[in-house]
């Protein structure tokens, strides 16, 4: 029975990239925002002057006014997958593809963020004396697709902190392209003695740690072919401290719940 709702299910992805196009979606948001942004706000038109003088006085220099109120957004409430394959079998059954479509990336993304959450869980509790701030714990999936999912959890300890952050990072991964591609690139400090980058090895796997006064260290290692994992170490004493606390981490059980090996 398992084995049937997978099949299917892959199946209606291949069925709903063929009726429903990610422009038409993009083209129907950007309407519907335009459609609002353009409306004018009741009773706009009748403000009197004493009700203009009151507003402009709040109001910041570009005449808009400054925002007082709102208690921002709820957290989202994960997709439950079962219900969005049920949903998606439903939708295709009655020929809405684009339905359909929705619903298995919603399941997508629900598989991703539970296992952002497994990973999360599986990080040690305190690493070289630094505990782990699980306020600032982070599981974000920007689209479908295992290239968008990103674990973050934040170490602090006085004025030290250590992020560690796994998943897709475009900032790093041209960088990281580049370094590996090219064995002779290096990049030494002003007095021409310190090296700002070099390659170095985390429990056996290659990595690139770098260096900058005023950010601390950067350890940077491959995952798969387009996931890393980064440390930001602030207020490191040395590149053998950061080292040491990289070590901490079960690279290879990280490695397995994300399915790179």
């Amino acid at each position: 029975m398992l084995m049937k709702k997978f099949t299917l299910f892959f199946a209606l992805s291949l069925l709903c990239f063929g009726y429903a196009s990610q422009a038409q979606l993009l083209k129907k948001l950007k309407d519907k925002v335009n459609s609002e942004v353009t409306s004018p706000a009741p009773g706009s038109s009748q403000q009197t002057s004493s009700t203009a003088n009151s507003s402009n006085a709040s109001s910041g220099s570009s005449g808009k006014p400054t925002n007082t109120k709102g208690g921002g957004l709820t957290n989202t409430t994960p997709p439950d997958v079962n219900q969005q394959i049920a949903d998606a079998e439903k939708s295709q059954a009655a020929g809405n593809y684009s339905d359909a479509r929705y619903s298995i990336q919603q399941a997508l993304m629900g598989v991703e963020l539970q296992i952002g959450k497994e990973v999360l869980a599986s990080l040690p509790a305190n690493v070289s004396g630094l505990q782990k701030d699980t306020t600032q714990n982070k599981v974000m999936s920007t689209q479908w697709g295992w290239n968008n999912l990103t674990i973050q959890s934040v170490y602090k300890k006085d004025d030290q902190q250590l992020t560690i952050t796994l998943g897709n990072n475009s900032m790093y991964s041209g960088f990281i392209d580049l370094y590996f591609n090219n064995s002779m690139y290096m990049q030494a400090n002003s007095d021409g003695n310190k090296q700002n980058v070099k390659q170095t090895k985390v429990k056996g796997n290659k990595a690139v740690i770098t260096y900058d006064d005023s950010k601390g260290y950067t350890l940077l290692m491959p995952l798969g072919q387009s996931s890393l994992i980064v440390w930001e170490c602030i207020n490191f004493a040395s590149e053998q401290d950061v080292m040491t606390a990289a070590n901490t981490f079960d690279i290879d059980g990280i490695k397995k719940m994300l399915g790179e090996q």
